[in-house]
């Protein structure tokens, strides 16, 4: 069995327009998926995304704010009161996502550092893990993760593209490594390279769906049973069976993101 360890169930279109989760879960299900997290990434949508997943045993969940989210209203923004709140529901396993994208970003970044390290410190007094996203800012992340002591709660760097050395060091600092669709285009050789390379107690497979669908359905909206295609094509550059991936990626996932 399998686990999406990154998606946005309430970002679909086909919930969205139709409020017809049954039909994705379903069609996950089908595909061998038995586990999916539903990742936060705005203040204002939290109530609804929650409220879409109540009472699902086989759906957890994270609260945060993403790094390209345009700071707002004040009531918008995130705070340790409230990302401390929302860590306290029996659903949520992790903060995030969190972290630092320059890419998208122009002008004053400051915001985003601020915000990566609030959302690091209430994770260390959540005992929660991370769930960190990163692009172009590879230097800034790591040093943000180190001075907040981000190795004292762990988690992954979640859609993982840089290179092996970013890998190596998170991996230095206890976060698992999660590849999406993206590791299936055949342009990512690199970064197929640092997926042949992660250890196997660090490995996590997700779809960031409705975003980033793998080959064969590279272009279309995305969805958690499609994870299934990115775990076939890691085992595939692994030597390894598809049923040896599904049961490592399902045991990292617990082990980091379980709660007692």
């Amino acid at each position: 069995m399998l686990v999406d360890s990154h998606c946005h169930l309430n970002l679909l279109d086909s919930v969205n327009a139709t409020g017809d989760l049954e039909t994705v879960l379903a069609a996950a299900r089908e595909a061998g998926v038995e586990h999916l997290l539903c990742v936060g990434v705005d203040r204002p949508s939290w109530p609804s995304m929650m409220a879409l997943i109540q009472g699902r045993p086989n759906i957890s969940a994270s609260i945060g704010v993403h790094p390209n989210d345009t700071p707002g209203a004040a009531e918008d923004e995130p705070d340790e009161a409230w990302l401390l709140d929302g860590a306290a529901h029996a659903q949520v396993v992790a903060i995030g996502e969190t972290g630092l994208d320059y890419y998208r970003t122009d002008g004053d970044t400051s915001f985003q550092r601020e915000r990566f390290r609030l959302h690091i410190r209430a994770a260390r007094k959540a005992g929660l893990p991370l769930i960190i996203h990163t692009r172009a800012a590879r230097d800034d992340t790591l040093a943000v993760m180190r001075e907040e002591g981000a190795d004292a709660v762990g988690g992954v760097m979640h859609c993982f593209t840089e290179d092996w050395g970013m890998a190596k060091a998170a991996i230095d600092l206890g976060f698992m490594i999660s590849f999406s669709g993206i590791v299936t285009f055949k342009s990512a050789t690199e970064l197929q390279d640092v997926a042949r390379r992660v250890p196997e107690d660090h490995l996590l497979v997700e779809t960031d769906a409705p975003w980033l669908a793998p080959v064969p359905h590279r272009g279309k909206p995305n969805q958690p049973a499609w994870v299934r295609h990115t775990a076939e094509f890691i085992a595939e550059l692994r030597g390894q069976s598809l049923e040896a991936i599904a049961e490592l990626t399902t045991a990292n996932y617990h082990r980091v993101f379980g709660r007692d």
